[in-house]
């Protein structure tokens, strides 16, 4: 008697490793992702339906793949999920524990040594149907002909690559491009969150950095306003 998929017990996030262990061997591929994560936890800080993971084996079951064997992009998020589970964090993403949900939107960082972005990884993110796959590749893009980043939308099981950038993309209710701004204390080029008018959302260190300059502003300000006061009581100041 052949056991339905229903029936059986498949491995759990304590059972299986959380990445496939391969280091990265650039540090854009885990500064890029860590600031689109680290950005979104300022804008949806009051949410509490979303994942965005980095270097995250994400566990799934299809016909067509081991479901012992995770797939590891560098950035990946997920919408319709418990931003933490029970409270705690995941070590790894198991679809069948959340919901059967995949990942809305995937992002992969090439790097010196090419690991399949343009035709293994995208031709399992599109069979697993991940709506949004990004490839960052500011480096190394004239190599494979392609542009520095590009975002594609799977469309009738195929991926088509969306024009213009940022990206506006309707179903997360944000846009994805590059920029430059300023993060750990590096002014770069880096990928960033954008609003529907094409606005680039700020890191939260330029956030900071906008509320201190706003705070001494207004000391100035106040102090200004208390000068005329201050002569008629004194004088000139010394």
């Amino acid at each position: 008697m052949v056991k339905s998929e229903s029936s059986l017990r498949w491995p759990t996030s304590d059972e299986l490793p959380g990445s496939d262990e391969t280091p990265v061997d650039d540090e854009l591929q885990n500064l890029v992702p860590n600031l689109l994560g680290w950005s979104l936890s300022s804008l949806w800080g009051n949410r509490w339906d979303w994942f965005f993971g980095v270097d995250m084996g994400i566990y799934f079951r299809r016909s067509w793949a081991n479901p012992r064997v995770p797939i590891v992009p560098d950035g990946f998020l997920s919408l319709g999920v418990d931003r933490v589970k029970g409270n705690r964090l995941r070590k790894s993403y198991f679809v069948w524990e959340e919901k059967d949900i995949v990942p809305t939107l995937v992002l992969e960082v090439v790097s010196e040594k090419y690991g399949g972005e343009y035709h293994e990884k995208m031709n399992k993110y599109a069979r697993l149907g991940v709506l949004y796959y990004g490839i960052y590749n500011p480096e190394f893009f004239a190599r494979h002909n392609e542009q520095p980043f590009e975002v594609y939308k799977l469309v009738n099981k195929t991926y088509r690559l969306q024009l213009g950038e940022p990206v506006w993309m309707p179903e997360i209710g944000l846009g994805i491009g590059r920029g430059t701004g300023t993060c750990w204390g590096l002014t770069q080029e880096w990928l960033f969150w954008y609003d529907d008018r094409g606005n680039r959302y700020l890191t939260p260190e330029e956030t900071a950095k906008a509320e201190q300059q706003r705070l001494e502003m207004s000391q100035q300000m106040t102090e200004m306003s208390q000068l005329p006061r201050y002569r008629e009581q004194f004088g000139e100041l010394p």
